[in-house]
Parts: structure tokens; C-alpha cells; sequence
């Protein structure tokens, strides 16, 4: 692990006219985690790492990704704007990019620019890689990196905390690969290695946890898929304690804002590559040192363009060439907030994953209710299968699945052009009420607030499908 310290000892000089009050920031990503922890009502799952830091800090109840594929998500964190208005509209592993002239405008630039100390350790996955100016930059797999292996990211992060100099803040952005599948190439699989390096030290028995409630699909096979991503689940937060515990030992926990998201929801039909609410819908954990109040759970709506927003806040970072389409979470990170809500509704969208295939869709909710707007042609069919999932393969074969949940899975794939959810009756958006007239208010009353955020950030969508 010496390369990592020579590469922080020459990549940056500071000055020592920069204010060194400023706090430090550490930006926790887990790769497709959805609301699978304990801290968020799992009964499957204990977590201790990561409750211990929602205890610490504020839990966000309902925050949304700006689209529930890696690199949108992930450039938007990065940005604090849509995919849209970036430019990132798919993986950029099938050749998608933020724009030319959106991509200097980034937290990792402007914080460098600041003074901060900046680093990455795990994927980056958001293009141009070049537009990211790290000065520790560890964020591909090598003979010297193993993505699963959670002691090393301690490791290296332990390394990076003890380089970074006294004089200066740092940013540290850690992005653990958990839960994400393992795709073997040479095995011609996809899997969730459920143990990997001896962690977790015990995994789920197999089979023993018998599915999603969003999928709510009785087949073995599906049940040793979201078995094995629990235990993956439980690898990710050993990783997180492991983390936790290195920045103690280096005296950094009360002088850093620390963050925790995922990139969307789990890699399961119905979730991930879709604007249903398992994929959308991500933990989210703040805690800003005599900001935040601890143990503290907020109903408000929230989103991950607000992340970078927040980092400039604490950072003291504004002016020209700064921008977003968030808003800053500090108001809301202390004691409860009276009269306005943050945010009347939270946007996401989509448009391409890694395929060629378009798939423009856009999704708004409120507290309640909940409208999703496909922008394609029936003929044009979602993913069925995203990282191996085989749940629309199997479905014909499961016997005694209630009509609803047939129903979903098909509209999954098969998609109307509106769909309306009561999520308070139906948090994972079985009965699409788009076509009952006793919902047409709310479908027309969500649908102008939809527009409304459309001409907000200028989505091209309008162009092609003007508002009728």
C-alpha cells in the first residue's frame, strides 16, 4: 500500500492560506443497495455498522436516485443535476458521457479548487474520467485491488487519512462494490458471491430468505439469488464498520460530514434500469458534525442531485461556474423543520442503461401518490432480465401468484403510457390506478407538476412530446 502514499505526498501542493475550519467530507456509496438494512425496517437483516451511523446522524426516509442505473446516478451525485442536463444518460461502459461543457462543473473539481484534499477509492464508472481530478485516484480493479475485498478498502483509506495534511480538509469518496452481481465471464453467470475472503464470516443459509416484497414471486432459484444478495448485504456493512473505525483512529469522526447512499435499488426485475420505487427508493444517511441531530428520522422528500449542493454548503464553496438542480439538506438536518416541506415532490427518469435500446421514461411522487411517464412505444419492451435476474423467465412456471403481482410483472416489461400507485396502499405499485376516474385529479394535479419540472431543467422530452 506504499503507492498510495507516495501518490498523495506528490499529487497535491496546498497553500496555507486556505481556511483549514472547514470540515472534512467522506462520501460512502454502496453499488445497487436498495432499503434492505435493519435501520430501514428490514426483518431479514441486522446491520450494526450502518444503523450505528443512522443512530449518529439524520435517516432520510423517501430519497430518491436521479436514475436507477450506476453512471446517471452516480454523475448526478457528482454534479448535482439530472442526466438529462449532464449529459449521462447511460453506462458509460457503452460509450455514454456528461456533456463537453458540463462536466468541469463537478464536486471533485470545485473541492479541489478549494483547497480540499481529494480522493477515490472503487468505481468511479461516470465519463470523462479526466473531468474528475482526484489526487489519490484508485478506482479499477487490479492485481493490487480486489473491489470485493472490504478490509483493503480500510486499508486504503486508513492510508489516505494518515497522507492528508494537517493544513487542509480532505474529500474521500469510498464506493464499495456490494451488493452488486459478480459477472464470470469465463463461468457465463451472474451471481452474488455470498461469501468472498471469509466474509461475511456468516452468510445466509441458502435459500433461506424467500424473496422481495416487490417481487413477492415464490421460485427456489429467485430464493437463493436474493438470499446470496443479503449476505452481500452483510459483507458491505462489515466493510462499513471497518471504514468507521479508521477514521476514528486517525481523530477525524467529529471534524468529518459523512455521507452513505447507494447508486438505486437492487439488480432484481421491478427495481434497478425501472422508476418503480425498488429502484428508485435508496438509503440515504447524513451526518454533519453540530449540524445533524442524531438519531434523527426525516419524512421529507429528498433527492441525490441535493448531495452536492449540501458538500458546497459545508464546504464554503459558491460563485460562478457552481451549479445545481438540488438544494442544500442543511436546514432540514437539525431540529424538525415546521410549515414548508423541503420538497412538495421528488423527480427521477430514465432513458438507456447499457444497451442500445431507448427507453425514456420520467416518475414523480409526493407524499402519497405516485405518476410514471413512458415516453415509448408499446412495441419497444423494457429489460426482462437486468444482471441475470430470471424472474420474468420464470414467471409462467410459479404457480399461485395473486393476478396483481402477474399483472406488475408484465407492466414491467410492457409498459402503458401512464401509471399512477397509491404507495400508501400499495407501496410496491401492484394495481396501476392511471385509468380510474376517481383518480384523474391527482393523475392530472401530478402530471402538471411533472411538466412543471420539465421546463425547470429544460428536459428535452417536452420537444418530443409536447405536453398533451
Amino acid at each position: 500500500m506504499k503507492r498510495l502514499l507516495s501518490l498523495t505526498a506528490l499529487a497535491f501542493a496546498l497553500s496555507t492560506s486556505f481556511a483549514t475550519d472547514r470540515p472534512n467530507i467522506l462520501l460512502i456509496t454502496a453499488d445497487d443497495l436498495g432499503l434492505q438494512l435493519s435501520c430501514y425496517g428490514d426483518p431479514h437483516i441486522k446491520t450494526p455498522h450502518i444503523d450505528a451511523l443512522a443512530a449518529s446522524g439524520v435517516l432520510f426516509e423517501t430519497t430518491y436516485v436521479a436514475q436507477a442505473s450506476c453512471s446517471s446516478s452516480r454523475a448526478s451525485i457528482l454534479t448535482g443535476r439530472y442526466p438529462h442536463t449532464n449529459g449521462q444518460v447511460g453506462l458509460s461502459n457503452a460509450g455514454f458521457a456528461m456533456k463537453p461543457e458540463q462536466a468541469d462543473d463537478n464536486l471533485v473539481r470545485h473541492l479541489k479548487d478549494a483547497g480540499y484534499q481529494t480522493g477515490i477509492i472503487g468505481k468511479l464508472h461516470v465519463s470523462p474520467t479526466t473531468a474528475f481530478p482526484f489526487d489519490t485516484m484508485i478506482h479499477r480493479p487490479t492485481k493490487d485491488f480486489d473491489f470485493r475485498d472490504v478490509r483493503q478498502y480500510a486499508e486504503l483509506a486508513g492510508e489516505f487519512l494518515a497522507s492528508a495534511p494537517a493544513d487542509a480538509p480532505f474529500f474521500l469518496m469510498v464506493n464499495f462494490i456490494d451488493p452488486h452481481v459478480l459477472h464470470d465471464k469465463k463461468a457465463k453467470r451472474q451471481y452474488f458471491p455470498a461469501q468472498w475472503l471469509g466474509l461475511p464470516e456468516n452468510p445466509f443459509p441458502a435459500r433461506s430468505i424467500k424473496g422481495f416484497p416487490f417481487h413477492n414471486l415464490p421460485h427456489p432459484v429467485l430464493f437463493e439469488r436474493t438470499t446470496n444478495y443479503y449476505s452481500t448485504i452483510k459483507r458491505l456493512d462489515d466493510g462499513i464498520g471497518m471504514l468507521m473505525s479508521q477514521l476514528e483512529q486517525a481523530d477525524k469522526l467529529d471534524s468529518t460530514v459523512i455521507f452513505f447512499v447507494s447508486d438505486h435499488g437492487p439488480p432484481f426485475t421491478r427495481a434497478k434500469t425501472t422508476c418503480y420505487e425498488a429502484g428508485l427508493r435508496v438509503p440515504f444517511l447524513v451526518k454533519w458534525p453540530k449540524t445533524s441531530e442524531a438519531g434523527r428520522r426525516s419524512e421529507e422528500l429528498v433527492s441525490t442531485v441535493d448531495i452536492a449542493p449540501t458538500i458546497y454548503e459545508a464546504a464554503g464553496i459558491s460563485g460562478a461556474g457552481v451549479t445545481s438542480q438540488g438544494k442544500s439538506l442543511k436546514p432540514i438536518l437539525g431540529d424538525e423543520q415546521k410549515g414548508t416541506p423541503f420538497r412538495h415532490h421528488v423527480v427521477a427518469e430514465f432513458t438507456y442503461h447499457g444497451e442500445a435500446k431507448r427507453l425514456p421514461r420520467r416518475a414523480i411522487r409526493g407524499q402519497r401518490f405516485k405518476l410514471i411517464r413512458n415516453y415509448f412505444d408499446r412495441s419497444t419492451k423494457a429489460y426482462t432480465g437486468v444482471d441475470g435476474d430470471p424472474a420474468i423467465r420464470l414467471l409462467p412456471n410459479v404457480k399461485n401468484v395473486d393476478p396483481k403481482v402477474r399483472a406488475a410483472f408484465v407492466r414491467s416489461y410492457d409498459q402503458p403510457e401512464v401509471e399512477l400507485y397509491d404507495l400508501q396502499n400499495d407501496p410496491h405499485e401492484f394495481t396501476n390506478l392511471a385509468n380510474k376516474p376517481e383518480f384523474a385529479e391527482i393523475k392530472a394535479q401530478l402530471t402538471k407538476a411533472l411538466i412543471r419540472w420539465q421546463k425547470q431543467t429544460e428536459d428535452p422530452l417536452l420537444e418530443e412530446f409536447p405536453e398533451g
